[in-house]
């Protein structure tokens, strides 16, 4: 009988949610405010050996007299010499970064909204109901897009999402994990009995929150700045990208496969 397999996932966002000042108005784009907000998860098959291969770069680079001056590197900074993070990382650690998730066996799935889009359904709700919905309504429904397909490919799953503010919101992130399996249950006429645990935590408590927020570094520098070339060289890691927005050909949004329908941008819908 073969051993039960376990699949451990790691989530995490790009983007903001502010959509509106303080007067009410949108500010979705004006300097400054990202146009679009992802989120996204990375199967790790070996969390293990992936954070081991992470660390020993991290403190190979970290050691390297060519870095001596940056002050990233340095510990005190509490960036690079801390943890992987690929707003704040120079593009030499960058390229070393990509280089080693390229060759690994990861697999990126993400679901994103257009801001744009996002303040038009959020103010029309709140003028037909009065009740305005919180950033976290937007949040776990993503959660919800992105694994719905996923919980059933697996004798377990494990689930560690990037801490979002102070508030514990585990109990709200298991309400979209379960959303996700009831969809999933409408979809295919089946339902799932697989146990799913989640927990919470940071990057630098968890390799694999690093490991998923460069994914969605370049798949938001693709969105945002039509800036292809990270995305493209992890193309292959990347299996699923679900953009709710584009309801051009189906009116719950267009699903980009690494082979079946791989994403590029002259095929997306114009970010606006």
């Amino acid at each position: 009988m073969p051993a039960p397999s376990s699949h451990s996932y790691f989530v995490d966002e790009a983007g903001d949610l502010t959509l509106f000042d303080r007067e009410g108005r949108t500010i979705v784009g004006r300097e400054g405010v990202s146009r679009c907000f992802v989120v996204g998860a990375a199967l790790v098959p070996q969390p293990a050996g992936l954070t081991a291969r992470l660390v020993a770069l991290r403190e190979q680079l970290t050691t390297d007299p060519y870095f001596a001056a940056i002050p990233s590197m340095r510990p005190e900074s509490r960036k690079t010499a801390f943890l992987f993070h690929a707003k704040d990382d120079v593009a030499e650690v960058r390229r070393e970064v990509f280089r080693v998730l390229r060759e690994s066996d990861v697999e990126v799935y993400a679901a994103f909204r257009r801001k744009s889009v996002l303040a038009q359904e959020l103010r029309a709700h709140h003028e037909q109901t009065g009740v305005k919905l919180g950033t976290d309504h937007v949040y776990d429904a993503l959660v919800t897009s992105v694994f719905t397909d996923r919980l059933h490919l697996a004798d377990a799953n494990h689930i560690v999402f990037a801490r979002r503010g102070k508030a514990d919101r585990n109990l709200a992130l298991q309400a979209a994990i379960e959303a996700a399996k009831r969809r999933f249950e409408r979809r295919w006429r089946k339902g799932i009995d697989r146990p799913t645990t989640i927990a919470s935590s940071t990057p630098s408590e968890v390799v694999g929150l690093q490991v998923i927020d460069y994914c969605l570094w370049a798949l938001q520098r693709l969105l945002e700045r039509g800036e292809d070339r990270y995305f493209e060289y992890l193309a292959s890691r990347f299996k699923l990208v679900v953009d709710r927005d584009d309801t051009r050909r189906r009116g719950y949004g267009e699903y980009y496969t690494a082979t079946t329908n791989p994403l590029r941008l002259e095929r997306m819908m114009p970010v606006l």
